[in-house]
């Protein structure tokens, strides 16, 4: 049913009501499982047992209340209703292991406040939503299917309206699944969370010719080896894709030649194994994205790309060159945790990012201010309050003794854009207090040397980073030297440690450090993301102390391995075959 046909119907109501008062518009019919189940259910007292029979007595412009409670049942809809429940949490639709589609609605209609769930994620072809013609769809959850919501839009000579706002789509292969016939369809996606964890699962899918509007959306896969998109529209007539955290997917963003227009602005877009964006026409509009540890970040024919920050990437443009505006950097957020389940991250930007006031000057944020480059942004975004965090803690600090004797402590760069200086503080004990007595020297180089002092037994280390403003980070954890005798000297770490790959996305070699506390039999291995052992980096006894290993996929690994997420493991057997430690991190090759 087209959107005129509605109006249509709605018009005439009206008109009835006014010529015969006596007649109520627009009944309202109540669900309850403590009503009589009386029709037609127009009181709460009266109220049905089950959310159908109140549907199948409906006729067009209805509206069907449902209270709290839990509804094993599927619903067919054939008029254009409302319907609603009383709350998102407990009001609960719950279709588990029943038919393929938990809802259709064959006329169009509303639904929100309500937590429903499909027959079960292990069945591809289930859908917990089907509509047709039109649909909006609030404040809901909706999990466990095949297909969070499908559309099947109406036939040519038609007009679709659809509108997706607030809704939570989890445990399922597809989010949002579209089809359509006709270029005057409109879909407002805005405000949702979809989260997938299925390495085939899709955010949003949109095989339509339509008219999209994308908006403020968190699109999440949140386990490893995603083989699918993001976001997929083909062939659509205009695509406006506004301030949306993607993160996870093979691509993020995959656009087929669109009819007019293609507006993709103001989105932080992480994590991806392969694209970032892909556009098969050279006419998108790319403007005020950050774009982030992928393999390349845009990918297609020269695209009207400017004022996008880029990092850690291993190729930041394919077919593409850089915009006059563009930016490489750390983009400083409050907190780059990758995207997981459990949703603590922070991609706001801390004072001094260098994405603040350095998006289109067209473009301005919702204070009147020169646009913000990222998700918050632009007119779309949000006015916040930049805080001022201290930097990072330094990065794989060491400490050795060199070949002059000498103490060399070393650690990586920090990449904040207002970092100013190292401090390194030095004690004889350990987990000392750092204080401005403990202080040697600030510098801005990320390495420091100085002669063993005298009559020490034990010297300790601790470095930190400041800022421009002054604030200053955590210090690193101890970095230890035993004096044992005349020129005999002992590093000494105060635990075992496996840190983070660095770089990482990385291409063809990334370095592993690790820490051990004591003398043991340690080994270093890489793994796929199938548990599969591709490389044994080390397999020997190694005293205590600071090491990096270098892994080389082009030495390490025969045959040669493919872009994806890998796994590093250490093993540390000690004194009498007793395992001392263990511990496995993620990396991502990117080729």
């Amino acid at each position: 049913m087209s959107m005129i046909t509605i109006k249509f119907k709605i018009l005439f109501l009206l008109s009835f009501y006014i010529l015969h008062s006596t007649f109520p518009i627009a009944p309202i019919r109540y669900v309850s499982h403590t009503g009589t189940s009386i029709p037609p259910y127009t009181t709460w007292e009266t109220a049905a047992d089950s959310i159908q029979k109140a549907i199948n007595i409906c006729i067009d412009g209805d509206t069907v209340i449902v209270a709290n409670g839990v509804y094993y049942e599927n619903l067919v809809i054939n008029s254009t209703i409302d319907l609603i429940g009383s709350s998102i949490d407990s009001t609960v639709i719950d279709g588990r292991g029943m038919a393929d589609y938990t809802i259709i609605f064959n006329s169009g209609g509303s639904i929100q406040n309500f937590n429903i769930y499909g027959k079960g994620l292990g069945y591809p072809a289930t859908r917990v939503i089907r509509a047709y013609d039109f649909l909006e769809v609030r404040n809901s959850t909706l999990s466990e299917a095949g297909v969070g919501i499908s559309i099947i839009a109406p036939y040519f000579g038609a007009n679709g309206y659809f509108k997706i706002n607030n809704v939570i789509i989890k445990n399922t292969i597809r989010g949002i699944n579209a089809g359509s016939s006709t270029q005057s369809d409109t879909y407002y996606i805005s405000n949702n969370l979809i989260l997938l964890q299925d390495y085939n699962s899709m955010g949003i899918s949109l095989s339509s010719a339509g008219i999209f509007y994308i908006s403020n959306n968190l699109i999440l896969f949140t386990e490893t080896n995603n083989s699918s998109l993001g976001i997929y529209i083909s062939p659509p007539r205009e695509v406006h894709i506004y301030n949306n955290l993607i993160s996870g997917f093979r691509d993020n963003i995959f656009i087929e030649i669109h009819i007019d227009s293609c507006n993709i602005i103001n989105n932080v877009l992480l994590n991806s194994e392969s694209t970032s964006i892909f556009s098969g026409n050279d006419d998108a509009i790319i403007r005020n994205n950050i774009i982030m540890n992928h393999r390349t970040g845009i990918y297609g024919w020269p695209v009207q790309s400017d004022y996008n920050l880029f990092w850690e990437n291993n190729v930041n443009y394919h077919y593409s060159n850089y915009g006059d505006s563009d930016i490489v950097a750390d983009p400083m957020f409050v907190k780059d945790t990758i995207p997981n389940e459990e949703l603590d991250f922070d991609f706001h930007l801390q004072k001094y990012s260098p994405a603040i006031d350095k998006g289109n000057p067209d473009i301005l944020d919702v204070d009147g201010t020169r646009s913000d480059i990222g998700m918050f942004g632009g007119p779309y975004g949000e006015k916040y309050t930049y805080k001022d965090f201290a930097p990072r803690t330094p990065r794989n600090a060491s400490a050795i003794i060199n070949n002059e004797n000498q103490i060399l402590l070393r650690w990586l760069r920090n990449t904040e854009a207002d970092t100013s200086h190292y401090n390194v503080y030095r004690d004889t004990i350990l987990n000392f207090t750092i204080d401005s007595t403990k202080l040697i020297t600030s510098i801005t180089d990320t390495f420091y040397v100085e002669q063993i002092l005298p009559n020490l037994s034990r010297i300790v280390y601790k470095i930190t980073a400041v800022d421009n403003q002054g604030n200053e980070s955590v210090p690193t954890m101890d970095r230890v030297v035993n004096i044992v005798g005349v020129d005999e000297y002992e590093v000494v770490p105060d635990d075992y440690i496996l840190y983070h790959n660095y770089p990482n996305p990385f291409n063809p070699s990334t370095s592993i450090s690790y820490k051990l506390k004591e003398r043991g039999y340690i080994k270093l291995m890489v793994y796929n993301i199938k548990g599969e052992l591709i490389s044994v980096l080390v397999n020997e006894e190694q005293e205590a102390g600071y090491y990096e290993v270098e892994f080389n996929v082009v030495q390490d690994s025969s045959p040669a391995i493919a872009s994806g997420i890998y796994l590093y493991r250490i093993e540390v057997i000690g004194e009498g075959n007793i395992p001392r430690f263990s511990d496995m991190k993620k990396m991502m090759l990117i080729k």
